[in-house]
């Protein structure tokens, strides 16, 4: 990650890491709303201003590794291969962040990611920045697939519908992993479920809760 970097550059993400570290397990132990900056900085032997100098407030200390993943969909169809949809791409990216117990797809049970899930689940700031994540993910993806030509409204659509499964199929992860399952036993589970989610969208919903 680090390979090519300065020794200035490396330091200045060194001392990023440490700040992100100090605040998730600050916060995670004492509540986000009882714990100040200037706490951040102490526990992580750095100024109150060399937290601002990093994070333009207290919320990205703990959202800012969400954040960093926003793109992510949006990139995932700007780089598939030729000949591939964007429903395949889409999938593919989930499936391969399940198989890497990533994260930003709810598939890691690591302490201290989960203490922090359920951090952001129980404080409005933190849930509402996390939602507004989630909405800049779609405005993304539909923004690439108009630049690919595809009809603005159509390219909403197609995009609210490929977020929207992504991200239940992310909550339903999180869900089991807040719940004490290890990733590793949920992990096929959610393979199988993503296929039969993202299922539904390449066979289209016409005949999808029909009515007996």
């Amino acid at each position: 990650m680090t390979e090519g970097m300065s020794l200035r550059e490396r330091k200045k993400l060194q001392t990023r890491h440490r700040l992100l570290a100090a605040a998730s397990e600050l916060f995670a132990e004492r509540g986000f709303d009882q714990v100040s900056v200037a706490e951040v900085a102490e526990a992580a032997e750095v100024s109150k201003m060399t937290v601002f100098n990093y994070f333009s407030g207290k919320e990205d200390l703990i959202l800012a590794p969400m954040e960093a993943h926003v793109g992510d969909v949006a990139r995932a169809v700007r780089d598939r291969a030729p000949g591939e949809s964007a429903l395949t791409a889409v999938l593919g990216q989930f499936l391969a962040g399940v198989e890497n117990r990533d994260p930003s797809v709810g598939m890691s049970d690591a302490p201290l990611v989960l203490r922090v899930r359920r951090l952001i689940v129980e404080t409005p700031a933190l849930l509402t920045r996390a939602h507004a994540f989630s909405v800049r993910s779609f405005d993304l993806l539909a923004a690439t697939l108009v630049e690919e030509g595809e009809e603005p409204h159509l390219a909403r659509i197609a995009a609210a519908q490929l977020i929207a499964t992504r991200n239940s199929l992310v909550h339903a992860n999180q869900l089991r992993l807040l719940a004490g399952e290890p990733a590793d036993a949920v992990a096929p589970d959610a393979v199988a479920l993503a296929e039969r989610g993202f299922g539904l969208l390449a066979d289209g919903l016409a005949g999808f809760a029909t009515r007996a």
